[in-house]
C-alpha cells in the first residue's frame, strides 16, 4: 500500500500573513492535492507575547482567500473571530503536555539533559547530510563554536519549549511526510534531524524552496507594502490570479504554461520541478495575469467577486435585480480591471440621482454648453427609438450624427458625461442598454436642464 502525503503549513500569529509564507502554504497544498494526501494547517503560537487571536483569524481568511482548505477535524476548534466554534488548525499552545512528555522520554533516554534551570539536547557531532527535494544534498558540518559546545536548549528555564523542538515533536506525532518550507529554515534542519534519530523515527522528507525577492533582488521584507497577502486582498486583485502567480515563484512546468486555473495548477504541480534560485516578485506580471484571469473567468465567478467589491465600497446591490447587477457588472469584465477598481468603474449604475462629473473644470469641457443641441437631438432619437438594444442604440447615434454633420466623438463623449458622470468607462452602448431606456432618459433630460442654468 502506498504512503499517503502528509504535508503541513504551520505560521505564526504576529501579525500578518507574509506573501512568502502564502505561497508556502500553496506549495504544500498543491503537494498534497496533486498527490491525493493531506494538508494540515497548525498555528505556532507558543509565543503569547507576540500572539494574538486577531493574528490567527488573519491567517485562517488569508488562506480561505486563497481558496487552500486544510484537513482533518484538529483537537481544538477556532478560539474566536466569525469562524468561532468552526472547525480550525491544530494550536502549538494546547498541546504543551505533549512536548513536556517528549522531553521527558528524550531525557530517559540520555539524549537530554538539565543546565543552567534548562533542558538541553546532545546534539551529535558527526556531520548530518540533508537530503533535500529541491537544493540536493547538503551536508551540515558543525562550525568552529559548535565544536566546543553543539548542545541546544530544548525547554527554556521559565518551562517554554523552543521552536525547533515543538516543531519536530508536531511533525513527529502528526506524520508528516514531507516538509516544504522556506531556504531560510535550511539551516535548522540538522538539529530536526537529529531530533527525528533521537526519537528513533527516520525523518520527514525536506524541500526548501527559494526566497520571494524584490523586483530589484533585495530581500522582501515586513516593511515591504507588497510582502503582505492582505495588500492583495485590499488591492482588487483575483484570488486566483495571485495563486497562479505565486505559484510560478519558484516553479514552472516544462513547456512553458504560465496561465492555470487552480484545477490544472493541481493537475501540473510537481515539486520536483521547483526552481533551485531565488524568485523576483514582478508587480507587472502579476497584474498581467490577473487582466487575463479575469477576462477568461466564468461569468458567475466574476459578479461574485464583483458584488463583493462594491460591497467592500459601500455600494449594496440587494435593490436591485440579479440580472440587472450581472448585466452591469460584465460591461467592465473584458477590461480586466483590478476589482478595487470596480466600484468606481461602475457605481453609475447603482445611483439613483442623475450622475455629475464632480471636478467643474473636467465637467465643463466633457458637458459645455454647446453640447446641448446634440443632448437634446439624442434625447429625442432614444426616446423614440424602437428597441433599446446596443446595436440599436449605436445605429441611431451614428445615424444622428451624420444627421448633424459631426464627428461621432461629439455624440459620445457629452453622452458618456451625461449618463455616467465619467470621462470613461465601460462601451456606451451596453451601458445604455443596461441601465434601460427610463434611467437613460432621465438622466439625459438632467444634463439639459443643468446645461439651461
Amino acid at each position: 500500500m502506498s504512503e499517503v502525503v502528509r504535508v503541513r503549513f504551520a505560521p505564526s500569529p504576529t501579525g500578518y500573513l507574509h506573501i512568502g509564507g502564502a505561497r508556502t502554504a500553496l506549495f504544500n497544498w498543491l503537494h498534497a492535492r496533486h498527490t491525493g494526501g493531506k494538508f494540515i494547517l497548525r498555528i505556532e503560537d507558543t509565543d503569547q507575547a507576540r500572539n494574538s487571536d486577531a493574528a490567527v483569524e488573519v491567517i485562517l481568511s488569508g488562506l480561505r482567500w486563497l481558496g487552500l482548505d486544510w484537513d482533518e477535524g484538529p483537537e481544538f476548534p477556532v478560539p474566536s473571530g466569525p469562524n468561532r466554534g468552526q472547525s480550525g488548525p491544530y494550536f502549538q499552545s494546547q498541546r504543551t503536555n505533549r512536548y513536556l512528555a517528549r522531553a521527558s522520554e528524550l531525557k530517559a533516554a540520555g539524549h537530554a539533559y538539565d543546565r543552567d534551570g534548562a533542558l538541553f539536547f546532545r546534539m551529535p557531532h558527526d556531520p548530518i547530510t540533508i537530503e533535500d527535494q529541491v537544493v540536493g544534498n547538503v551536508v551540515r558540518p558543525l562550525t568552529d563554536r559548535e565544536e566546543l559546545d553543539p548542545d541546544w536548549v530544548l525547554i527554556r528555564s521559565d518551562g517554554q519549549p523552543v521552536f525547533h523542538f515543538v516543531n519536530v515533536v508536531d511533525d513527529l506525532e502528526m506524520g508528516i511526510t514531507d516538509v516544504i518550507r522556506g531556504e531560510d529554515h535550511l539551516s535548522n534542519t540538522a538539529k530536526h534531524i537529529a531530533l527525528f534519530r533521537a526519537f528513533g523515527i527516520p525523518p520527514p522528507r525536506y524541500a526548501h524552496i527559494p526566497l520571494i525577492l524584490n523586483d530589484d533582488g533585495s530581500k522582501m521584507s515586513k516593511r515591504n507594502l507588497g510582502a503582505s497577502l492582505q495588500h492583495y486582498i485590499d488591492q482588487g486583485y483575483a484570488p486566483e490570479a495571485v495563486s497562479n502567480y505565486l505559484c510560478l515563484l519558484g516553479w514552472s512546468p516544462k513547456d512553458g504554461q504560465e496561465l492555470f486555473t487552480t484545477r490544472e495548477l493541481v493537475e501540473r504541480f510537481d515539486l520536483g520541478a521547483v526552481n533551485r534560485s531565488n524568485a523576483r516578485f514582478d508587480l507587472k506580471k502579476l497584474d498581467h495575469i490577473h487582466f487575463e484571469h479575469t477576462r477568461r473567468m466564468a461569468k458567475e465567478r466574476f459578479v461574485e467577486l464583483g458584488v463583493d467589491a462594491l460591497r467592500r465600497h459601500g455600494i449594496e446591490t440587494g435593490n436591485f435585480t440579479p440580472t440587472y447587477v450581472a448585466s452591469a457588472l460584465l460591461t467592465a469584465q473584458e477590461k480586466g480591471k483590478l476589482f478595487s477598481e470596480l466600484p468606481a468603474w461602475t457605481d453609475f449604475y447603482f445611483r439613483a440621482d442623475p450622475a455629475i462629473i464632480a471636478d467643474e473644470e473636467t465637467r465643463l469641457k466633457a458637458l459645455p454648453v454647446s453640447a446641448k443641441p446634440q443632448l437634446e437631438a439624442l434625447l429625442t432619437a432614444y426616446t423614440a427609438l424602437p428597441e433599446f438594444t446596443a446595436p440599436a442604440l449605436e445605429a441611431g447615434l451614428k445615424g444622428l450624427a451624420a444627421q448633424l454633420g459631426v464627428k461621432v466623438g461629439a455624440l459620445v463623449q457629452p453622452c458618456r458625461a451625461a449618463i455616467t458622470g465619467k470621462l470613461v468607462g465601460p462601451s456606451l452602448y451596453h451601458l445604455l442598454e443596461v441601465l434601460g431606456r427610463e434611467k437613460v432618459v432621465f438622466r439625459l433630460k438632467s444634463a439639459i436642464d443643468r446645461l439651461n442654468g
